[in-house]
């Protein structure tokens, strides 16, 4: 096919960044530019085209156009199919692919209008040569693209094949990572190319997989977009023109090798270590590690600045449950202080899909653009950081009292809560108690958990329950806030460390997947144990106030023993044993990230991995492996709180605790001294203990005892036994 100066084009876009791409466009030499929805109609030479494969940093796909035609029904679409030559564009015996979009026509499948198209062009080519091309979805000779829109077919080549936003260089990824395309938007509409141009820096404070800061270095560097890929749509399409494309290769290697000199100072900071690790891989898969330092830090530890100006830009969680907003409120708040404290002089863009979380930032926001991340609709909020831009923010209008006074319903909950504290704080004092629960759905209207974790400050964490069915959603969402502005003012705290969480009924380990990516940890103390805690991450803490006891017990019950503790979460029970004086303990679970957490536990009370040590692995395949081998360690103390429930992708069969509990107590069993003692709990309601399938185990229930005054409105929280060999009498434990 000649570089022919009629050819019409089409780019797709993320929505909200069509005009963005018509920019782009225009200063690649394309003509007669219109944006439509779904993104750009444009004309120019095959060249034109190609430099929209390769330089187009916004764009999705960039689509060749054939021809429009009228196809009201299938023989319709055939017909104007067979209009091309389609010997033009693929050998007879080649690969194809076709992709359909259908809107408003007769013809509504578009699985069956893509077969159509399929069938018409192989017809052609049967026709005429004897051959029939065969399909290939991943890798086509030939990939066409069909759109009918009220019964008009637009058929075009799709030059891109495999979308553009993949750019080669993201090898790995965390939690909900933008397309690159959409980060590239962002950079675009927030001003970093001037930014950068006149030396200013780049920081993205929460920078998960890297995304923002490579595509900030590649656009501050001048490096095509498309430079790392070696597959496109038109590679094997017979219209290709190898040596034009050869050519603009070479310039863009050009000019990328130019431009890498004038990247500026570069900075990516994440709380999450695996996120670090993840970003760090990205950055050097896309060459720009010369340029780019990324370093695990929590957000309200973000350094000043390297250089007096640039461009801070992040993409915070957004909170999408009931509750999470609230919890968020105080990240923003957060992110909103690092910016006014350390950040004057520069721009700053927040991506967000919650907009009234910016609220909490605390800066006027001069420029407001709209975006759309998949389905969810988002906001790019721009800031200058100067003192005339800043606001106060919501916590602290919340602070000086400018909210609502209290609904009735609101009083009655905070008097409720007033008398909670006088009876338990107290106590906790005497008792050297620093994290306990003062609320458990006392009043069944207001059906919320909460504890009090005192740590440089004291936060509270409100796990509401979710309401019934019978309780209107809009009912709900008033009474969280009842419950939130009557907090704060009775219990003494400042909006934000009030961190919100919703209770539901958990499958599988919903109850371990994160929830935000904060990163934000806080040291507690629990008797002679230091513990970290994270409010905002995930559904849990990562300490069970309820098994405050039963972790003393076992601890005393550890000491001068060797102790294994099975889904061991964040280890705080063999913090316990190692302080008690345990000999050493094996504690094992499946999750890395808890892993993590405990081997932090453990560092920050002098405990010695390669005393106490952490296994990784499923436990129920681990404990059957142990239990097997007559060589395995045996331990004067089992400690064995196994989930309610778990069908992770990762563990080898899924498990019940009620069903599957007899099974993992023999098991464990087995790897107990003669003296030995097995602590088993389970937080499982109306559980009823095997008895039969546990025959021949001294069984003692503790249930009682280990259940905590502030837990006490709730004697069934969970339910504690002590098991041993039979005849062996029971060793004393705290009461």
């Amino acid at each position: 096919m000649q570089n022919n100066p009629a050819h019409r084009f089409f780019a797709t876009a993320p929505k909200g960044v069509t005009s963005l791409l018509a920019d782009e466009l225009r200063a690649l030499g394309a003509g007669h530019i219109r944006e439509v929805t779904a993104g750009v109609l444009f004309a120019g030479t095959l060249e034109v085209g190609y430099r929209a494969c390769l330089w187009s940093r916004t764009a999705s796909r960039v689509l060749l156009q054939l021809c429009r035609f009228a196809a009201p029904d299938a023989d319709a679409l055939h017909a104007g199919v067979q209009t091309v030559d389609w010997d033009g564009h693929l050998a007879a015996g080649g690969t194809l692919a076709v992709d359909a979009n259908v809107r408003g026509s007769r013809l509504r499948h578009s699985q069956f209008a893509a077969q159509r198209v399929k069938d018409a062009i192989a017809d052609q080519l049967r026709a005429r040569h004897g051959l029939r091309p065969s399909v290939d979805l991943e890798r086509p000779d030939l990939r066409i693209n069909v759109f009918i829109d009220r019964d008009v077919a637009s058929l075009a080549v799709d030059l891109s094949g495999e979308s553009l936003h993949r750019r080669g260089y993201r090898e790995d990824a965390v939690v909900a990572p933008l397309k690159q395309n959409l980060a590239a938007a962002i950079l675009l509409r927030a001003g970093w190319p001037e930014i950068a141009r006149g030396g200013g820096g780049f920081v993205d404070p929460m920078c998960g997989s890297g995304t923002l800061i490579v595509e900030a270095a590649w656009i501050a560097g001048d490096r095509a977009p498309a430079l790392l890929r070696r597959d496109f749509g038109f590679d094997r399409w017979l219209g290709h023109l190898p040596r034009l494309w050869q050519r603009l290769r070479e310039e863009a290697e050009a000019r990328a090798a130019d431009g890498g000199r004038r990247i500026p100072s570069m900075r990516g900071f994440d709380a999450d270590m695996r996120a670090v690790r993840a970003a760090r891989e990205n950055v050097a898969a896309a060459g720009v590690a010369g340029h780019v330092r990324i370093d695990r830090l929590e957000l309200a530890d973000l350094p000043a600045p390297e250089v007096p100006t640039g461009l801070l830009a992040v993409n915070p969680p957004y909170g999408e449950r009931l509750g999470e907003s609230e919890a968020l409120g105080t990240l923003y708040a957060r992110l909103g202080g690092t910016l006014r404290a350390r950040y004057q002089g520069w721009e700053a863009a927040v991506f967000t899909g919650n907009p009234p979380l910016g609220r909490f930032i605390g800066l006027k926001a001069r420029r407001v653009h709209t975006f759309y991340n998949g389905a969810i609709e988002c906001r790019l909020l721009r800031f200058t950081v100067a003192p005339e831009h800043f606001e106060a923010s919501r916590e602290e209008r919340a602070q000086a009292g400018s909210e609502r006074p209290l609904s009735a319903g609101a009083q009655m909950f905070a008097n409720r809560l007033r008398k909670n504290m006088q009876a338990l704080k107290p106590w906790a004092e005497r008792e050297g108690i620093t994290c306990y629960r003062i609320y458990d759905a006392d009043m069944p209207e207001y059906a919320a958990a909460i504890d009090l974790y005192r740590s440089t400050e004291p936060c509270l964490v409100v796990q509401e329950y979710a309401p019934p069915r019978t309780v209107a959603e809009d009912k709900a969402r008033q009474r969280l806030r009842d419950m939130l502005n009557a907090i704060p003012p009775t219990l003494g705290v400042s909006r934000g460390q009030v961190f919100v969480k919703r209770r539901e009924r958990q499958r599988g380990a919903a109850q371990y997947e994160r929830q935000a990516q904060t990163g934000a940890f806080h040291e507690v103390r629990e008797g002679p144990c230091r513990l970290l805690v994270n409010f905002s991450d995930y559904l849990d803490t990562g300490l069970f106030l309820d098994h405050r006891l039963t972790r003393a017990m076992v601890g005393e019950l550890a000491r001068g023993r060797d102790m294994l503790n099975l889904f061991c979460y964040t280890a705080t029970a063999s913090v316990h044993a190692a302080l008690a004086g345990a000999r050493s303990t094996v504690s094992v679970d499946m999750s890395a990230t808890y892993l993590d957490w405990a081997r932090r536990n453990f560092a920050l009370n002098d405990i010695d991995p390669r005393v106490h040590a952490l296994v990784q692995a499923d436990c129920l395949w681990w404990l059957e492996q142990q239990a097997g081998d007559p060589e395995a360690p045996r331990y004067g103390v089992i400690f064995l709180d196994p989930p309610t429930f778990s069908n992770s992708k990762r563990m080898r069969s899924n498990f019940d605790v009620q069903r599957d509990h007899a099974m993992l107590v023999r098991q464990a069993a087995h790897l107990l001294t003669g003296d030995g003692v097995l602590v088993f709990s389970t937080n499982r309601q109306r559980f009823r203990l095997d008895l039969a399938g546990l025959a021949g185990l001294r069984i003692e229930d503790v249930s009682e005892r280990t259940i905590p005054r502030d837990f006490a409105r709730n004697a069934t929280v969970h339910r504690c036994w002590l098991m041993r060999a039979p005849g062996r009498p029971p060793d004393v434990g705290p009461g």
